[in-house]
């Protein structure tokens, strides 16, 4: 790193306040557990994004002398203690007329937080710079989300943002090991899909910082995520790592705790209610649901009731293409600073897993990248669309990739855009639903490798986000694509209702509307009220 660099670093870092890394359930015990089971609110996040009013240990002794008296109102104590977040829906609306990308690029400043709106004692993980966030519930930082947002605040000129983002991951990082899932404390125990690799060229392509300043960081992550795995052998497993019969090593989603979700609490007790495993491994399951972002999905579970999920016994096309995409980076800046050796062992190391994928996550009958059921040993036939994230990070083989895109049309191609998956089980991450991350990644996949049908899947999926976009001025988290982009509506299923904002959706389409100049959407403008 050079002196520059490190001078910035910490000059970004010097004012950050030190985290208290207590989660709102270890903070608040029963007082916890009596709101979230209560319902005192209707969305389980509102509560553990709450800020207290006053020291949190004052209120909960406060709370152990009221709470057997009669007459005792936990909503109203609740609301006497408390400050709940603020949702201001109405932000998200474009002004009639205004164009869907002006919409965008006004957006950027309304999902920004600075470091001086992080409450005391609240769940947020401090951070040293502005950041962006997705909208609505989503009040803070999420790891995956932001490489797609940056996507179009590069696409939107905002390199400040892409500056400020770039020192806020080097940051978590440094100060925790690896970058959470969001910057809460109820996020610390797991992370998300492993995109620091992609952010970082992402940086560089944009001038913003030389990729070889973030070595020291990646190297970090990459020890994370492989923690244990020397230690493994055939048929063993620890945290996020597997261990074949062959002595091969890849990776699942996985989540250090094995208690319910605070910010679902109420939902994933109920959900272990109604399976005959012990509750800790269901809690167990879910968390690692949820580290791999699609949270949740039939890809998880054994048909379609969440409370069969088993995420830790799946190895994901994603994440070990994810994890491939780091091995080469880290390879490629060892050799740019002179460490051969480095460089070589992860030379090996991307090449061995690549081999891994090839040999276990290729299925030839399919045509295409499946999950793999390892301790069943078996693939897991249901296709979804992580399957284009080969061809995204370059895995596949030209073959491989005029299949794998060819399985993609025929199997998951509807006429709003690109599925999720096959299924339509309820949950979000499935039938109807697309969503603007794995759009970009098909898209940006499938031209890797020049093959048409990506231009087929970029113009029906701006058809969908337009036309929404024409109707009700705004973008939204996620999208039905079972339909022609005429009949473009938000997307349904899961925890919660429907999110407006939205980071993902911003940056995905931003990128888009630069790519496909004549694509009809560049035309679309807010509706008149």
């Amino acid at each position: 790193m050079s002196d520059d660099t490190r001078q910035r670093n910490e000059a970004n870092t010097a004012g950050v306040a030190k985290a208290d890394t207590l989660t709102p359930a270890d903070r608040y015990q029963e007082l916890f557990v009596a709101v979230q089971m209560g319902g005192v609110f209707t969305d389980s996040k509102t509560f553990v994004d709450c800020a207290p009013r006053q020291d949190p240990e004052q209120i909960l002794e406060d709370y152990r002398e009221q709470c057997d008296n009669d007459g005792f109102d936990l909503g109203d104590f609740v609301h006497r203690h408390f400050a709940p977040p603020e949702v201001h829906t109405s932000h998200y609306v474009s002004p009639p007329g205004q164009s869907l990308k002006d919409h965008i690029d006004s957006l950027w400043d309304v999902l920004t937080r600075h470091p001086h709106q992080h409450p005391a004692n609240s769940s947020i993980l401090p951070l040293p710079n502005a950041y962006v966030v997705p909208g609505g519930r989503f009040a803070e930082l999420y790891y995956w989300d932001s490489y797609f947002t940056m996507l179009g605040l590069a696409e939107s000129g905002r390199h400040d943002l892409l500056a400020s983002m770039a020192n806020n991951f080097a940051y978590l990082i440094d100060t925790y090991g690896h970058v959470p899932n969001g910057n809460r404390t109820y996020y610390l125990s797991r992370s998300q899909p492993p995109m620091f690799a992609l952010m970082v060229e992402l940086f560089e392509a944009h001038g913003v910082c030389k990729a070889i300043e973030y070595l020291p960081r990646l190297r970090k992550e990459y020890n994370y995520w492989m923690a244990g795995a020397e230690d493994l052998r055939p048929g063993d497993s620890r945290r996020h790592c597997v261990c074949l019969d062959d002595g091969s090593i890849l990776n699942r989603y996985w989540d250090d705790r094995d208690s319910p979700r605070e910010e679902s609490y109420r939902e994933d007790v109920l959900t272990a209610r109604q399976s005959p495993r012990p509750k800790h491994e269901v809690y167990r399951e879910l968390r690692a649901g949820a580290a791999s972002g699609w949270d949740f999905s039939s890809r998880w579970c054994d048909g379609n009731d969440l409370s069969t999920i088993r995420t830790t016994a799946i190895l994901p096309v994603d994440l070990n293409c994810f994890l491939y995409k780091l091995e080469r980076q880290i390879c490629l800046l060892n050799h740019a600073v002179g460490q051969r050796q480095q460089a070589e062992k992860f030379q090996q190391r991307a090449q061995a897993r690549k081999a891994t994928s090839e040999r276990l996550l290729w299925n030839e009958k399919a045509g295409a990248f499946l999950d793999y059921d390892w301790q069943r040993d078996c693939p897991r036939e249901a296709l979804n669309s992580a399957t284009a994230v080969p061809l995204f990070v370059g895995v596949a083989s030209r073959e491989q990739a005029q299949r794998t895109a060819e399985a993609l049309r025929d199997r998951l191609l509807r006429e709003g855009g690109l599925g999720t998956s096959e299924t339509d089980s309820g949950q979000q991450w499935d039938q109807p639903n697309g969503w603007a991350p794995l759009h970009w990644m098909a898209i940006r996949g499938m031209r890797n490798y020049d093959i048409p049908v990506a231009d087929d899947i970029a113009c029906r999926w701006l058809k969908t986000v337009g036309n929404l976009y024409k109707k009700q001025s705004k973008l939204v988290e996620k999208y039905v694509i079972t339909h022609d982009g005429e009949g473009a509506e938000g997307g349904c299923g899961g925890e919660y209702p429907l999110q407006d904002g939205f980071g993902w959706t911003n940056g995905v389409t931003r990128r888009l509307l630069h790519e496909e100049p004549g694509n009809e959407a560049n035309e679309a403008r807010a509706a008149s009220r």
